[in-house]
């Protein structure tokens, strides 16, 4: 029987990351942050590679990294989503390194296990683990064309690019033209890449790359949505045991208690799948299915979640000071991310041979 229960190792390594993200990832700083020309943190996100060498957690020790497993990944990315971070975390330490493991490209995963290197897979952050993607065209090692919805590739140092000829290619990003797209979420902005004739390094092959990395993003993101609802839970029980009506705290009232049980309930479910999801993923066995029930079921309990908050702290949650905004629009981007929870559903269903009404 897998033990899903965090261990004392993941319980320390989450304290760290909540500590130095209290310090870099503060409300207010993070909402200035979303205003500015530099959405990112630079600092923190030294700090989180740099400082605690967490980009390199799914790198294996001989090739410059941690050689941990994707639960103590889950642990970090929960705190990322409680902080609502601006840090190309999942897109670099996640997605690309999957795609490069998936390759076995050393040289380049050493750079990026270290953090001083941002990669980022040219992939529409709204394609599921089994969808179509898009390619561009591949001329004696030139590379041509326009991809759309590139999740922090404005921060990335190194794009990797599939090309049409079934190979994935590491190109420069200076020698791509990224273009930020209006994005609904501030914290993680989109971007559309244009390659005219740049030339590209070919790491391996994209179908699997793009198919290991998707899937684990797809996995690995309800731990960050999990983040998310369980902050908007824990933030609306504080508000609502300060806050007074009639001279008595809002959260005594019979129907909130109601809705905020009926939200704990949901939040502690997707717990339990997100953590199946990251154990899966770790030991390799049942990882499609337990991936498809955990992002089926994580996006619209942390849009609820998110929902919930910003109706019950009432006239201050629609305020541009206070941080619901953030989280809400985070889970509302979450839920089309690597796939919609409809499209999670399908592909569960066709894995355990269950067919739609």
């Amino acid at each position: 029987m897998t033990d899903l229960l965090y261990s004392e190792e993941e319980e320390a390594l989450r304290a760290a990351v909540r500590d130095l993200l209290a310090d870099h990832c503060d409300a207010p700083g993070v909402i200035a942050r979303t205003e500015s020309d530099t959405p990112y943190d630079p600092a923190a996100w030294k700090a989180l590679t740099e400082g605690m060498g967490l980009a390199g957690l799914l790198v294996p020790e001989e090739q410059g990294g941690q050689g941990a497993s994707h639960r103590e990944v889950a642990v970090v990315l929960e705190e990322l989503g409680r902080a609502v971070a601006p840090v190309p975390y999942l897109t670099s330490a996640v997605v690309a390194t999957e795609a490069l493991l998936a390759c076995g490209d050393g040289q380049l995963l050493g750079k990026m296990a270290s953090g001083r290197t941002v990669g980022a897979l040219a992939v529409g952050l709204h394609v599921a683990p089994g969808g179509e993607f898009k390619t561009v065209r591949v001329e004696d090692g030139r590379l041509h064309g326009e991809l759309t919805g590139i999740a922090d590739a404005v921060a990335a140092d190194v794009l990797l690019v599939p090309g049409d000829d079934g190979g994935l290619y590491a190109v420069e990003a200076g020698a791509a033209t990224v273009t930020p797209q209006v994005s609904f979420d501030l914290t993680r902005p989109l971007a559309t890449v244009t390659l005219d004739g740049a030339a590209g390094r070919r790491v391996g092959d994209a179908e699997p790359a793009v198919r290991r990395a998707l899937r684990a993003g797809a996995g690995l993101l309800a731990s960050e949505q999990f983040g998310v609802a369980e902050w908007a839970l824990t933030e609306t029980v504080r508000y609502l045991k300060e806050r007074k009506q009639f001279n008595r705290p809002v959260g005594g009232f019979q129907a909130i208690k109601h809705r905020l049980a009926q939200l704990w309930l949901e939040v502690v479910n997707l717990r339990a799948a997100a953590r199946g999801a990251a154990d899966a993923l770790a030991s390799g066995e049942d990882a499609d299915v337990a991936v498809a029930v955990a992002q089926a079921y994580a996006a619209p309990v942390a849009v609820h979640a998110a929902e919930e908050a910003l109706q019950l702290h009432a006239g201050i949650g629609m305020t541009w000071e206070h941080p619901i905004h953030l989280y809400l629009k985070r889970a509302k981007a979450d839920s089309i991310a690597f796939g919609t929870a409809g499209a999670h559903r399908e592909a569960l269903g066709a894995l355990v041979d269950v067919q739609a009404p």
